[in-house]
């Protein structure tokens, strides 16, 4: 790209390559940390509130913490028609399946677009951490797509969304470098699905459950100028990222440059292990490098760190919303 984003560095190469090349010195294996889950609470509301700077990633795990779970009620309610016919039970297993038209496949999309980007998560866990992080100096990364952070007032300066986002499309010509919106095209295919809004505005199923499985064939998603769409999501090298991911990734690395060291906190929430080497590696080896640095964890059932840096993490097994919102009660200051 021919533009400012060449001349700044790019934070997720950078970051990336950071944690791999350190992954080696780590052989000591991993901990669960020490204290129990109500010292470490405790301890991360203070590091939180000392910090000079917050360098906060996100996983899924924080989404389903939210309640943006891609299986179990929420896929039952939404993908009834899609589970009884193609006996898909979760909504990421469904965006694989081999649809038998474009029409159905672009009708599934309408749907896990709609229901994961465009209305607010149900449980206020991104809003909690928001009131937490208020006035505080930090940066997010996060390979969540689902624009989440954004839905809840955080401000789009401090976030770099690696992975891409539900609410843009790509073309499939290579050589088209541009992203485009897909909300208008999304509230039109939930119509033409036959869901209707209720009176907040929000999709449902009719009350008689019937829904459509296709979108008319003139609604078949194309660029402005006819060129056929795909996601704009992170799956192989065909992943465009346009110029608001470069200046979103610029952001990252001035950030992470600005405070190399000094007390800095690597705020974990539920990265698991699909994508480590995007924000767990580099987390635990910015940690690594920095003896003022802590690093946080918390995830359910997955709240670990290298034995290496285990006095300088704090690890929380538990639900991140219930994690959130014991950080902001007063009286555990």
């Amino acid at each position: 790209m021919n533009n400012l984003y060449d001349r700044r560095e790019n934070g997720y190469t950078k970051s990336i390559q950071k944690g791999v090349g350190t992954l080696g010195t780590f052989r000591s294996g991993l901990t669960y940390g020490t204290g129990s889950k109500d010292e470490n609470i405790h301890r991360l509301k203070k590091e939180i509130e000392s910090a000079e700077a917050i360098v906060v990633g996100a996983g899924a795990g924080l989404s389903a913490s939210a309640g943006l779970t891609y299986n179990g009620e929420r896929f039952n309610k939404y993908f009834f028609d899609f589970k009884e016919r193609f006996g898909i039970t979760d909504m990421y297993s469904g965006g694989f399946y081999p649809f038998p038209d474009a029409e159905t496949r672009w009708a599934w999309w309408a749907r896990h677009i709609y229901f994961n980007r465009y209305i607010d998560a149900p449980k206020p866990v991104y809003k909690s951490l928001l009131n937490l992080l208020n006035g505080k100096n930090y940066f997010i990364i996060t390979t969540n797509v689902d624009h989440q952070f954004r839905r809840a007032g955080f401000d789009k300066t401090q976030l770099f969304y690696t992975q891409g986002d539900y609410g843009l499309f790509q073309s499939t010509d290579l050589k088209d470098s541009k992203t485009y919106d897909n909300e208008a095209w999304v509230m039109q295919a939930m119509a033409a699905q036959r869901f209707i809004p209720d009176e907040n505005g929000v999709f449902q199923v009719p009350k008689d459950g019937l829904i459509s499985m296709r979108i008319p064939h003139g609604l078949i998603p194309k660029t402005p100028n006819g060129k056929n769409v795909t996601m704009n999501l992170r799956a192989d090298d065909s992943f465009v990222e346009d110029e608001g991911w470069h200046a979103a990734s610029a952001n990252y690395a001035d950030f992470l440059k600005a405070h190399e060291s000094g007390h800095v906190l690597y705020l974990e929430l539920g990265v698991g292990s699909n994508t480590p080497v995007v924000i767990k590696y580099p987390f635990w080896a910015m940690t690594s490098e920095n003896s003022n640095a802590i690093y946080a964890c918390l995830n359910f059932g997955e709240a670990f760190c290298p034995k290496q840096i285990e006095t300088q993490s704090v690890c929380i097994d538990g639900d991140i919303g219930e994690v959130l919102y014991g950080l902001n009660v007063n009286n555990l200051s």
